[in-house]
């Protein structure tokens, strides 16, 4: 046989659509071609391959033609995965391996010059794909990307340490690869925990009503008040993600290499640098990748100093924010990635950070005050939904402040109240659209002329109305109360005007 097809996966955002790898030997000047719109990457396999085949003990057909197609051919391919598949068709056209038995499987993996298979980015989005799709394929890979991958049920994956190992399974009496085992799930644990605060209770109780809820979260105030360490404890309050909630996370980090087999089925926490740009938040390159708004699918995207990010780039969250999702649109193709996460923001109130600082004067104008301000957009603070001052605590009182709540006890209250809002309506309340909220958050008499009264005073928005609405919401879940009374409200709308000059 002169001519083999080896199925594989080639990246497309989030999705892994099929290629086909076409090999075929033919007499004539001796020469190796890959085509189909191959990267630097895909084309400098020829060498990898070549030399893997040599140091394996394999025959290499240098006499001969040799041409690789990647099929389709309007589609990008880049990185080093098509390395085991070229290997395998060039073994197979030269009636090295059985072809028949090749057929039943897709593989991915890159090679190295020895012959062992190094592991590749999005084994996860690759067996999502090939499960969904219904063929009935097995997937083959390199050991470390088949653990990601056996995370998927009802997908058979086999696992490789080296080439000889998939040619000896593809002989005729050759027997199957070791199949992958899934790890299971770790309990959470190493999370810092809330007890480590003492005092600052309402900036406590505003992180109970963010976890419960899903609600974003942006606190002011002055240096080492404890902003950062209040939203690093966020993940250890949240509830646990769900078997499918935690693959597609999973699948997210598993596209940028950065997935960690030993915190599968964990919330993940991105805390980017104040110089990332805009497409190292919402995504993009070419081929386009997953920026940290994807990166943080369901969990805690941190923005730390929230002033000092470029304005573009805090503008670009607007949309995803709201949408849940971040269409990445290039003049060749586009490519979605999933954006479901949990911002939470800190800031100092001006330039020099000490505006409203009981024991020390702040030196700034108030020019200067305004200019700080005003780097954020009335569109993007309108967009979250906790605004909260985390005021300065004296040294000489935090030592007279008893250990604060364990997050263990918090957590089983926001379990409780996110699990009435998910038996309710589907979804948490941070998420329910505005005809929704006329059916499951309806304030009595008292608190809706409350809400209306303090909406005018404040000049809200319509989006503002219905933030303080969902915040509201969840207030009374965690209450266990059925109906939003005035208690309710009144405490949604003091979440709500913390930030100087940002009351609306």
């Amino acid at each position: 046989m002169s001519l083999a097809t080896v199925h594989s996966r080639a990246l497309d955002g989030l999705a892994a659509a099929p290629v086909t790898v076409e090999v075929h030997l033919a007499n004539g000047l001796p020469s190796f071609t890959v085509v189909g719109l191959a990267d630097t990457e895909v084309k400098e396999a020829r060498e990898r391959v070549r030399a893997a085949l040599h140091n394996s003990g394999l025959s290499f057909p240098a006499n001969k033609r040799i041409t690789v197609n990647l099929a389709p051919a309007d589609l990008p391919k880049e990185g080093g995965r098509f390395d085991l598949p070229m290997a395998l068709g060039l073994l197979a056209a030269n009636g090295q391996v059985d072809a028949g038995r090749l057929a039943r499987l897709a593989c991915a993996g890159e090679l190295s010059l020895a012959g062992e298979l190094r592991p590749v980015r999005g084994a996860l989005a690759m067996a999502l794909a090939l499960r969904q799709s219904g063929t009935g394929q097995e997937l083959v890979l390199p050991q470390a990307s088949a653990a990601e991958a056996a995370l998927v049920e009802g997908l058979v994956v086999r696992e490789a340490r080296h080439l000889l190992d998939v040619v000896t399974a593809l002989q005729p009496e050759g027997e199957a690869l070791p199949r992958a085992t899934a790890l299971p799930r770790t309990a959470t644990q190493g999370l810092p925990d809330l007890a480590d605060i003492h005092g600052q209770a309402g900036p406590k109780r505003a992180l109970e009503v963010a976890a419960a809820g899903g609600h974003s979260l942006l606190m002011s105030g002055p240096p080492g008040t404890g902003k950062s360490m209040l939203a690093q404890r966020l993940p250890g309050l949240l509830p646990a993600l769900d078997d499918e909630a935690a693959l597609e996370s999973a699948a997210v980090l598993s596209l940028a290499g950065q997935f960690d087999i030993a915190r599968w089925g964990q919330r993940p926490f991105r805390a980017p640098h104040h110089s990332a740009s805009s497409v190292a938040l919402v995504g993009g390159g070419s081929p386009p990748r997953p920026g940290e708004i994807s990166l943080a699918q369901h969990g805690v995207l941190f923005l730390d100093e929230l002033p000092e990010f470029p304005r573009s780039a805090l503008e670009a969250l607007r949309e995803p924010m709201e949408t849940g999702r971040i269409l990445i649109s290039r003049a060749a193709r586009q490519a979605e990635f999933p954006a479901r996460f949990q911002l939470v923001a800190a800031m100092n109130p001006c330039p020099c950070g000490h505006l409203g600082n009981p024991m020390r004067a702040c030196r700034c104008t108030p020019d200067q005050v305004a200019r700080y301000q005003g780097r954020l957009s009335g569109p993007f603070l309108d967009r979250i939904d906790l605004l909260i001052d985390v005021p300065a605590v004296p040294p000489r009182e935090l030592q007279t402040l008893a250990p604060g709540e364990p997050s263990a006890a918090v957590a089983a209250r926001v379990a409780a109240a996110r699990a009435r809002a998910i038996a309710r309506q589907g979804v948490a309340n941070a998420q329910l659209p505005p005809p929704a909220l006329a059916v499951h958050a309806v304030p009595d008499g008292a608190a809706r002329a409350l809400l209306e009264r303090s909406a005018e005073r404040l000049g809200w928005s319509a989006r503002s109305f219905h933030r303080v609405l969902r915040v509201a919401r969840t207030v009374a879940d965690l209450d266990g109360a059925d109906t939003l009374g005035s208690a309710h409200i009144a405490e949604a709308i003091q979440l709500r005007r913390g930030v100087p000059g940002a009351g609306g």
